[in-house]
């Protein structure tokens, strides 16, 4: 075995259990179904309708499970292809998987250049790889050819500022440790533990849990060079395979003007500019999280009469009571709080989010009419859309139904 295979096969991350499976669903973003409906299908996608996966060296599992459970908890019909280049991570995920009874997944381990063989899908989701490829480039290129027509890919790319420190340890660690897996994460354990106060990973403490495991540290420093991207670069890569970028869960971290305070100061500036600054100014995102198709019109949901509003993390009763309490909804990400202010007329329909009525019969429910409510509920929406909280999607809804 190669040390490149050595390495891949060597302390599958995330630790998974099987067992666990009974206990907990694990979520996140990209691969959330609902979230899919809402950047890459306008949120009125058809689920009676299979949908058409692929799973492009998804790890242990975690986006193939919250994928899959999901659609299987609704009833919705699905054709998954999990393609893993490491036969151990490979192995979790379908244990994890058998473990749930999911069905209507096929497991392969192979490049992922051959993806386009595989296809088409209506979704590609690759998540937290292409800054450990030798050529992204081509890698985004060849799941872009697997994509359906009409098909979306969603990506979680490491991005540089928030990583401060991990780069200098790979290239320090990565040519200078010999032996096996087991060597390896010994000798950089102890040099770990060595190292000075002020080290920018010792004092980056976003990493200290992911540093407590073994398969966590051999993730983060040993398994393969990592090459963080600036969110235009990537930007600028899914243009070189025919792609543009949809939307974000966390659309709000790219907008520099919070922060400026002065809208005039990004006169001239493009989007991909735009959120090149914000990432300056934050300093503080470790990933960039987005949706990508061929082309943005028409591609994400916006609050309409008949869209369809789930909330995540949080149910409407629940954010309502508290929006009740506290007459704004607060925000937090890596430690940078903000607020979300509720228009009064607002407050009662996020109690009535449940996502299967649409926004008419929520503005109906709080006594008035959508042409009257539409105007009001607008910028919240998109406000909620921006930091992911709301999104819109037809995932729980009988196509059937009137």
């Amino acid at each position: 075995m190669t040390r490149e295979a050595e390495a891949l096969d060597a302390f599958p991350y995330p630790e998974r259990d099987p067992a666990d499976e009974t206990a907990r669903l694990i979520t996140g973003s990209p691969g959330d179904p609902v979230e899919i409906d809402h950047f890459l299908f306008a949120g009125m996608r058809d689920w009676s309708i299979p949908l058409r996966v692929l799973i492009a060296d998804g790890g242990t599992g975690d986006t193939l499970i919250q994928l899959a459970q999901r659609l299987t908890s609704a009833g919705r019909p699905y054709q998954i292809t999990y393609l893993a280049r490491s036969r151990s991570a490979g192995q979790l995920a379908e244990a994890r998987a058998a473990a749930r009874g999911l069905r209507g997944i096929v497991f392969q381990t192979g490049s992922l250049l051959e993806a386009c063989a595989l296809g088409p899908f209506d979704y590609v989701d690759c998540c937290g790889l292409l800054h450990h490829l030798p050529d992204p480039r081509a890698t985004v290129a060849a799941l872009a050819t697997a994509l359906a027509p009409e098909g979306g890919i969603g990506l979680m790319v490491h991005a540089p500022f928030g990583r401060s420190g991990v780069q200098l340890l790979q290239d320090a660690l990565g040519p200078l440790l010999t032996g096996t897996p087991r060597d390896r994460l010994r000798r950089a354990r102890a040099i770990l533990d060595r190292l000075p106060e002020g080290h920018p990973l010792v004092r980056n403490l976003a990493f200290a849990d992911q540093l407590s495991s073994d398969a966590g540290l051999y993730d983060l420093l040993l398994r393969a060079p990592e090459r963080p991207v600036r969110i235009g670069a990537l930007i600028a890569s899914l243009a070189q395979a025919g792609l543009v970028m949809t939307g974000s869960p966390q659309a709000y971290l790219y907008d520099p003007v919070p922060i400026l305070g002065d809208r005039g100061l990004v006169h001239g500036l493009d989007g991909a500019a735009q959120m090149d600054l914000a990432e300056a100014l934050r300093g503080t995102i470790r990933a960039h999280v987005l949706y990508a198709a061929r082309e943005v019109e028409g591609r994400v949901a916006q609050p309409g009469p008949q869209a369809i509003a789930h909330l995540k993390g949080v149910t409407g009763p629940k954010l309502m009571d508290f929006v009740l309490k506290q007459g704004v909804i607060p925000v937090t990400h890596d430690g940078q709080r903000a607020e979300i202010a509720v228009p009064a007329m607002a407050v009662r329909a996020l109690g009535q989010i449940d996502g299967r009525r649409s926004m008419t019969e929520i503005a109906q429910a709080v006594g008035t009419d959508w042409a009257i409510f539409g105007p009001v509920w607008t910028g919240l929406s998109h406000a909620m859309s921006a930091h992911g909280l709301l999104f819109y999607s037809r995932l729980l809804v009988d196509e059937a139904a009137p």
